[in-house]
This record gives structure tokens, C-alpha cells and sequence, in this order.
């Protein structure tokens, strides 16, 4: 494959997988890469069975962690399907994030996992691993694409659960994880592409060069 069109691939590949490997890491162990945030503003609500009043709240990867009044990080047990329920001040109402919307994020992995074996074969230039490559990398695509779905899926469910709570004024974001999964999913597409292409621009050179020596094999020898 010819070297302006293999670099780059690797390169896509490799800062796709850097990407969605910090994002697959997440809360509780990277704290600053979370999926969704919760800031609240007025309502003094609180989580589970902490009763203290707190003043944000991060959705991971693998848990959740909560900021309280006075600046003190708490985070849930690691578990790839996790549940949080939210109280307001009084204690009296409450919303319930379950796992069935957290289960999901565990595809996160799964694509870092893929996207790591594209990453392994796009560094040889035999034609039967870049094809492999890029097909790889297409389908940690599609695996990145179904992760930032349920990202999506993720943040809608906990704005709409957080503003049914009664006396709890909240701002629900997106998370600096959520947007890594975006961009890693740009750069897998880039990668299929790049490496599919220049794949295929090796193979017509190859084709052009091969019949010009067959054309030369049969070209009628001068007499003497």
C-alpha cells in the first residue's frame, strides 16, 4: 500500500483506540470522562442512600459519581450495569435511573477491543491484512456508532427522569465521554476508508504494472 495512504489510516486507528479506551475506563477511575452531568441548582437533592444535599452528578461508563455541597466525591460500586435514584431535598419524590440504561455502555469496550485489532493489522502492508483492517475498522464503527446511540439514549433519559423531580431546579449536559465516542467514530470511518482505498490503489498499480510486462513478455524480438 503506498505510504501516503497508510499512515494515516494508523494513525486514525490509533487515536480512535486512545480515545475509546480512556471513555471505556470512565467513572469511577477517570472521573472528568463521563457520559452525561447532572448540575443541580437549587432543591438540595440527593443520591441513594446518602442524604446529603449535593450540587452534581456524573454518569460513567461502569458507575456514577456525586459531588456533595461541601466538595466530597462519592462514586457507586464499579458494575457494568449500575441503578441510581435521585431524591429532592425533602426526600418525599424520587427518579430512578435503572440498569437497563446503563447496561449498554459496556459496548464501549467492546469497540476499543475491535478497534485495537484493526489498529494491529493495519501495520503490515500484505493486501490480505489491510483488507482485514479495513473491514475491521468498519465494523468498530458500527460498534462505536451503537455505543454513542446509547449515549444519546443515556443523556436523554436522565434529563427527562432529573426534571419530573419535584422543587429541583437542573442543568443535564453532555460529558467530555460522550463527545470522545463521537469523534472516535469520525476516525474509524476515516480509517476504513483510508486504508479501503489505498488498498485499492495498490491493486491498480499492481494491475497497470503487471500488464505492461505481459504486453513486454510477447513483444515481437528484432531479427538479425
Amino acid at each position: 500500500m503506498p505510504r501516503i495512504f497508510h499512515i494515516p489510516g494508523v494513525i486514525f486507528l490509533l487515536c480512535a483506540f486512545v480515545l475509546l479506551f480512556l471513555v471505556s475506563i470512565s467513572l469511577p477511575y477517570l472521573t472528568a470522562l463521563d457520559i452525561a452531568r447532572v448540575k443541580f441548582k437549587s432543591g438540595s437533592p440527593s443520591v441513594g442512600q446518602d442524604s446529603n444535599a449535593i450540587h452534581e452528578l456524573r454518569f460513567g461508563t461502569w458507575a456514577n459519581c456525586w459531588y456533595e455541597n461541601d466538595n466530597v466525591r462519592a462514586c457507586s460500586p464499579a458494575d457494568n450495569a449500575y441503578t441510581t435514584t435521585i431524591y429532592n431535598g425533602g426526600r418525599q419524590d424520587f427518579v430512578t435511573i435503572g440498569a437497563s440504561w446503563t447496561r449498554g455502555l459496556a459496548v464501549h469496550p467492546v469497540a476499543t477491543g475491535v478497534t485495537f485489532i484493526a489498529l494491529l493489522l493495519s501495520l503490515s502492508t500484505h493486501v490480505t491484512f489491510t483488507l482485514l483492517a479495513s473491514l475491521t475498522a468498519f465494523l468498530a464503527a458500527l460498534l462505536t456508532l451503537i455505543a454513542f446511540a446509547i449515549d444519546i439514549a443515556l443523556y436523554a433519559w436522565v434529563k427527562h427522569q432529573v426534571g419530573k423531580l419535584d422543587g429541583v431546579g437542573s442543568n443535564t449536559d453532555t460529558a467530555p465521554g460522550f463527545w470522545l465516542t463521537f469523534v472516535s467514530f469520525l476516525l474509524l470511518c476515516f480509517a476504513g476508508c483510508t486504508v479501503c482505498f489505498g488498498r485499492r490503489r495498490d491493486r491498480m498499480s499492481g494491475a497497470t504494472t503487471y500488464n505492461y510486462s505481459w504486453k513486454d513478455r510477447f513483444r515481437r524480438r528484432p531479427a538479425y
